[in-house]
Formats: C-alpha cells, structure tokens, sequence
C-alpha cells in the first residue's frame, strides 16, 4: 500500500482511489502555506529584530532585562554586558539574550517619527494656508470683475 491509497476515501466518491488523496495533498500543502505566511514568517522576522537590537547595543545605552531589570549599559562583550542600576550605581554582568528593549534606541525611534508628524503637519498647514491665500486673491479679482461691470 502506498501513501496515496491510504489518503483516499473509502466509497470513492470522486470516482477513482487516487482522485481523493491529490486533493487532500494539495489542501495539506495549502494548510501549511497559510500557516507559514500567517505564523512562522512573522515570528521569524520579530527575532532578526530583535537580535538586531541586541547586537547594536553600545555603551550608555539604558536597557531593561527579560526580568524586568532597568539599566545603563557599561561594558559590551562579545556575549554579555555589564549593566549599572539604581542610585547607588551595582554592577550587573548579564547576557546578550536576557535584553528585552533598548529604552535609548526606542527613544530615539519615537523622536524622530513625532518630528516626521511635525513637519508632516506644518507642510499640510502651509499648504492649506497657500490654498486659502489663492482662493482670496481669485475672489477679489472676481470681485473686481463683477464691481466693473455694474458700472
């Protein structure tokens, strides 16, 4: 018995032994590329990021750990760091993987895309105020049109 037979209904309602087990292969294969394109492919691209982020921490960087820890970054080593916490400044040495965010660079992120909506902003405002400036400037001379001809 191979692979196929197995697969096919028993009453053979598609009218041979074979006709049913093609289409439960292509609906598994069908199955399986929804899965991937739905949950595999993200969670892949969430961890290049997030690896990213690990490898591009730099000293004076402030971090918070997996466990919830909050520090700046003292020392990077090829698979740990050397984080001060608190006031009375204790050293922690962690690894690399314990980093959950890079407080600095999410900083940073936010700034910059609150400056892109500013300038966004203030480029549609000039934009509406050129507008406006254009539709009075044509209503006056409208205007002077319509005073020449009561005349």
């Amino acid at each position: 018995m191979n692979f196929i037979s197995l697969m096919a209904p028993a009453g053979g309602a598609t009218g041979g032994p074979a006709g049913g087990g093609t289409s439960m292969l292509i609906m598994m294969a069908a199955l399986f590329a929804i899965m991937y394109f739905m949950m595999i492919r993200p969670q892949k691209k969430k961890q290049k990021e997030e690896q990213a982020m690990r490898d591009n921490i730099q000293i004076g960087d402030e971090i918070t750990t997996i466990g919830g820890i909050i520090g700046r970054v003292v020392t990077v080593k090829e698979d740990s760091l050397i984080i001060e916490t608190g006031a009375d400044r204790n050293k922690m040495k962690i690894t690399r993987w314990a980093v959950s965010a890079n407080n600095t660079a999410n900083e940073k992120a936010e700034a910059e895309r609150q400056a892109a909506r500013e300038a966004a902003e203030a480029a549609k405002k000039a934009k509406m105020e050129e507008a406006a400036d254009a539709s009075k400037a044509k209503r006056k001379k409208s205007k002077k049109k319509d005073d020449t001809f009561d005349a």
